[in-house]
């Protein structure tokens, strides 16, 4: 459960008399989620997230996360909105944490995509791209390939607790990914979390984006890459390639890709299962004591990795060349 920091009754009722939402109903926290503590906050005017934004998050990101969904809800795409207090402000302190409250979407996410969520979620990520341009904040993706090293350099020691020879397996994927990495894709505002739990659906068609927490500038296709590791394969560790050619399928007709970008799109996946890869082996190792919250197997990410490395071209996705 992603809850790190409780809320005391007093803290919560002080920081809710700021707002225009009414009296608190209840508080539960959400488990979904690994960055910041997530609460299901009712008030007399309704429910609403409220999200305490943890030490990982470095609060000078802030103003570009909401501004980003203010950005993105004018331009079309379904997402929370921020929840301003009386002041104005979308952004308070709570419990010791940046804080803020923002509204809440109808739905539920899948807990087994279909080939036809996939194809939904391929046209919502190629509208999120368009959406996002003209949006003036930038937020480097501190989590791409400059940044997988220094990460995996805090779980290297520890590393082959989780798996043996896992360490030297992340060192030659390193080596390969930062002298073949692209640095010339159309490059925009990314979601690059976009897995299942953030997408909302109301029967099956879909209602909403969530968790922007990890939004940043980088290639577009990359964000592709990391839907396809999130969507795409199975329990078993197989990649469903009806799944695959759907998602691409259905971002290809809001958003065409350029030829470089279905070239790189192997690479730009084995480096997305990389950076999944080294952020949970860290999340595996360090579970922060008292923490109500259950890391997720790293190990996965390593099967998806494995995959990608026998990728030739995108035909193995199922989009015909």
């Amino acid at each position: 459960m992603a809850v790190y920091t409780e809320i005391a009754d007093d803290e919560l009722a002080c920081f809710i008399a700021g707002y225009d939402i009414g009296n608190v109903v209840s508080l539960k926290g959400i488990a979904e989620g690994v960055e910041n503590s997530n609460y299901l906050l009712v008030t007399d005017a309704g429910p609403h997230i409220l999200t305490l934004y943890e030490k990982r998050v470095d609060p000078n990101d802030l103003p570009f996360f909401i501004g980003l969904m203010e950005h993105l809800a004018s331009r079309g795409i379904n997402c929370p909105q921020p929840v301003r207090n009386r002041e104005g402000q979308a952004l308070g302190m709570l419990a010791g944490r940046p804080a803020a409250i923002v509204t809440f979407l109808q739905g539920m996410w899948v807990r087994r995509p279909r080939a036809d969520h996939c194809l939904a979620i391929g046209g919502v990520l190629a509208e999120l791209h368009i959406a996002g341009e003209g949006f003036e904040l930038t937020r480097h993706n501190a989590l791409t390939v400059d940044g997988w090293r220094p990460l995996f350099d805090r779980a290297s020691a520890r590393a082959d607790e989780v798996m043996p020879g896992l360490a030297d397996d992340i060192r030659a994927e390193l080596d390969l990914l930062e002298s073949t990495w692209p640095t010339d894709l159309p490059r925009g505002v990314i979601h690059a979390d976009l897995f299942p739990d953030n997408v909302f659906f109301l029967q099956d068609e879909l209602s909403g984006v969530i968790d922007f927490y990890f939004a940043c500038n980088d290639f577009l296709a990359y964000d592709v890459a990391v839907c396809l590791n999130a969507w795409c394969f199975e329990p078993d560790g197989s990649l469903n390639v009806t799944k695959a050619r759907a998602l691409l399928a259905g971002y290809q007709k809001v958003r065409p890709f350029t030829p470089a970008e279905l070239a790189a799109l192997p690479l730009l996946a084995r480096g997305s299962a990389l950076r999944f890869l080294l952020t949970r082996l860290y999340d595996w190792l360090n579970v922060p004591p008292g923490a109500l919250v259950a890391p997720k197997d790293p190990l996965e990410y390593l099967r998806k990795l494995r995959f990608h490395r026998m990728v030739a071209d995108v035909s193995a996705y199922g989009l015909i060349l």
